[in-house]
C-alpha cells in the first residue's frame, strides 16, 4: 500500500460536493481509517490517529502537510487517539491505553446501539515528535483523553472522568494545574479553544430527563458513551458563560473555531439525524447563520484551518473504494 502517493483529486470526482468556499482537493492518505489530523504550529505537519496494517486499532502518525514520510509516533501498543502537537513544534501530546495493555481494548458491545468506547486505560502522554514519551500527564483510574492545546497559552484542554462523570478539564504543558470546567451530567468532549485562547467550543450530550441519565451511567459503567444526540457548546475559556449553539437533536462534533474566532466549522448528520452521513456546516459563535459547506453524501468531519488560515484538513470517505475506508483530504479555503 503506497501510503505515501499523493493523488490530487480529480474536479470530476467532487463536482457533488464542490463548495464555493472550498476547492483544491488533495487526498494525502490512502486505505485504512485515518482521522484527526491537526496542523503542527508552523503548517509543515500534521499529526493524525491512523489503523492500519500491522495495526489493528488506532496508532497515531505525523506526515508532511504534503502526505509524504507518514510514520508512527506513539508505541504501537494499545490503542490511541487525539493526537496534538505542543506549542515548541517539537513535543506532541495523545492518549494511549499502552500502559493498560499491550493488545487494543475490546470493542465496545453493539448489541447497545451505535456507542464509542471510552476506556479507563487511556491516559494522556507527552512525547518527542519522534515518538519518544517523555511524560505521562495523567493518572486517573478513568479515561483521560481528547487533549488539544492553545498555542498562545499553552494550556491543553481534555476530557476526563476524574470527577466520576465525562467532564472538560484544563491543565499546563507539563501536567500541572489541573481545573475542571464543566460540571453538568453527561459527556463533554472534543474541545478546542479559539486562537487567542479566550473561547472553548465542544460538543456535549446532556441527559434530558432521568431515564436517559440512567442510560447514560449504565453505558458509562461499561466505559461506553452514546454519541448520537450531541450539540455544540461555546464558553470562556475558563467554562463560564457556557451556552449551546446548535439545537439539532442529532449529532454535531469535531467543532473548531475559523482563524479570526467569528464562526464555527464543525460536522454534523443533521440532514439525516441518527445517520453515519455527516457534513461540514459553518456556524457564528452565537449560533446564528448556518451554512452548509460540503456535500459529499458520506461522512466527512474533523476539519481544522492551517496556521494561516488558507487550507483545510478534513477526514472523510469520499471516494473510498472500500466500507468504513476513511482518508485524509487537504483544501484550499475560500472566504
Amino acid at each position: 500500500m503506497k501510503m505515501t502517493v499523493l493523488v490530487a483529486v480529480a474536479a470530476a470526482g467532487v463536482a457533488a460536493g464542490q463548495s464555493s468556499r472550498l476547492s483544491g482537493y488533495t487526498q494525502l492518505t490512502h486505505g485504512g481509517q485515518n482521522a484527526e489530523a491537526y496542523w503542527s504550529p508552523d503548517g509543515k505537519r500534521l499529526i493524525f490517529q491512523t489503523t492500519r496494517p500491522p495495526y489493528e486499532c488506532d496508532q497515531i502518525f505525523i506526515m508532511n502537510a504534503d502526505g509524504t514520510d507518514q510514520h508512527l509516533v506513539s508505541t504501537g501498543k494499545g490503542s490511541t487517539t487525539c493526537g496534538y502537537f505542543l506549542g515548541d513544534n517539537k513535543h506532541i501530546v495523545y492518549g494511549s491505553t499502552h500502559l493498560a495493555g499491550d493488545a487494543c481494548p475490546a470493542r465496545p458491545d453493539r448489541s447497545k446501539g451505535y456507542v464509542w468506547g471510552v476506556f479507563a486505560g487511556f491516559d494522556i502522554f507527552e512525547a518527542t515528535d519522534t515518538g519518544k514519551i517523555e511524560k505521562r500527564l495523567t493518572d486517573t483510574p478513568g479515561y483521560d483523553a481528547e487533549a488539544t492545546v492553545n498555542y498562545k497559552t499553552g494550556t491543553i484542554v481534555y476530557t476526563s472522568l476524574a470527577s466520576g462523570d465525562l467532564d472538560l478539564w484544563t491543565m499546563k504543558a507539563d501536567g500541572s494545574a489541573k481545573k475542571q470546567l464543566t460540571k453538568s451530567p453527561g459527556y463533554d468532549g472534543g474541545a478546542v479553544f479559539s486562537r487567542d485562547g479566550k473561547q472553548l467550543v465542544w460538543r456535549a450530550g446532556y441527559p434530558k430527563d432521568a431515564a436517559q441519565l440512567a442510560k447514560y451511567k449504565e453505558l458509562l459503567a461499561d466505559n461506553v458513551t452514546a454519541p448520537m444526540k450531541m450539540e455544540l457548546q461555546v464558553a470562556h475559556a475558563d467554562g463560564s458563560n457556557q451556552k449551546a449553539i446548535t439545537n439539532f437533536g442529532c449529532a454535531s462534533f469535531a467543532p473548531t473555531f475559523t482563524p479570526d474566532g467569528k464562526k464555527i466549522l464543525f460536522a454534523s448528520n443533521k440532514l439525516e439525524c441518527d445517520s453515519r452521513k455527516f457534513e461540514l456546516f459553518l456556524i457564528n459563535v452565537d449560533g446564528t447563520g448556518l451554512e452548509q459547506v460540503t456535500n459529499f453524501g458520506g461522512f466527512t468531519s474533523f476539519p481544522e484551518f492551517s496556521p494561516d488560515g488558507k487550507t483545510l484538513v478534513f477526514c472523510s470517505d469520499k471516494d473510498a473504494k472500500e466500507r468504513y475506508e476513511f482518508n485524509i483530504f487537504t483544501a484550499k479555503w475560500g472566504k
